[in-house]
């Protein structure tokens, strides 16, 4: 088993057909649920699933957690023309968990649990009895999570 970090190929069609909107207010709503090593996660994921998700313990439940303060921007200078979206970061708070990478997917009505982004976190990453942080790269053109170039 694998995760391996990508843009999910779903998420491509998703933007080409108009179904992902990151507004801040009234955008769609986007969730991040958290997997073991023994899951396998790609470019080719296509939706939520909740095979070899971590379990439930603390404030973390199956399916994971909506992410907060999307806000999108184009980049200006040397990042002219690159697209980008943030997050605000992501805790679980109270949990005994093990997890190796992350699902980004869209739970809008128009693509039910489609697969956004797949992150691999380079290794397992642990949190006993504690807080569990997903924390999301500077909101710039050349970090940010999400990102559209030309």
């Amino acid at each position: 088993m694998a995760i391996t970090q990508a843009i999910a190929n779903a998420f491509k069609k998703q933007l080409l057909e108009g179904d992902a909107n990151f507004k801040n207010s009234g955008g769609d709503v986007f969730k991040l649920a958290l997997y073991t090593s023994s899951a396998t996660l790609n470019s080719a994921t296509t939706s939520f699933t909740t095979g070899n998700q971590v379990g439930n313990t603390g404030t973390y439940t199956s399916g994971g957690d909506k992410l907060t303060g999307q806000s999108t921007n184009i980049g200006t200078g040397t990042g002219k023309g690159v697209a980008f979206v943030d997050f605000a970061d992501l805790s679980f708070t109270g949990v005994t968990l093990t997890a190796r990478g992350a699902l980004i997917y869209n739970t809008s009505s128009a693509v039910t649990n489609a697969a956004v982004a797949v992150l691999d976190f380079g290794a397992d990453k642990t949190a006993t009895s504690g807080t569990f942080t997903i924390q999301f790269p500077a909101a710039t053109t050349s970090a940010a999570i999400l990102r559209i170039s030309g």
